[in-house]
């Protein structure tokens, strides 16, 4: 059992990043530029988001605090947000803005991730949920100015003609 805890909390980010890559390979091209805006400055703002809480909140990863031993070496340094979680729920919710099927894979997948964490004794619950409220947050703050975005450019579009 141990092997596939750790196999899921290693490698699984590695299935959610060809997923989601295989999703955008399908799209239409107008959909590739979309999704591909909101990857990149949605994931500029999770990553900023993620060093500021981090910054904020310090929390002493599991194996160090209890004293336990991991199922797999890692640095001893803040637990807090999960940065496998944050990947994977972040990519979760940017495809859930074009597929619920797609979306709630990636989803399942970054819920796994994390348990997988967890369970290895390399993160608390706390770090997994608070990547995902990270995550969430930052799709929500692209998705918000994409709206901005397409209502000034169709206006703008209106006045001209």
């Amino acid at each position: 059992m141990h092997g596939v805890v750790v196999f899921i909390a290693k490698y699984f980010i590695f299935l959610s990043l060809l997923i989601a890559a295989v999703f955008w390979l399908r799209a239409s091209t107008r959909e590739k530029i979309a999704l591909g805006w909101r990857v990149v400055v949605g994931g500029a703002i999770a990553e900023g988001l993620a060093q500021v809480a981090g910054r904020v909140y310090y929390d002493t990863r599991p194996f160090v605090s209890e004293h336990v031993v991991p199922y797999f070496a890692h640095a001893p340094d803040n637990g807090f947000p999960s940065d496998h979680a944050l990947a994977a729920s972040f990519l979760g919710f940017v495809i859930l803005l074009y597929s619920r099927s797609t979306g709630s894979l990636l989803l399942v997948i970054a819920v796994l991730i994390g348990w997988a964490r967890v369970v290895s004794r390399i993160h608390h619950p706390i770090d997994v949920i608070g990547s995902f409220v990270i995550a969430c947050i930052s799709v929500a703050i692209v998705q918000f100015a994409a709206h901005v975005w397409n209502a000034r450019h169709a206006r703008s579009h209106n006045t001209l003609a």
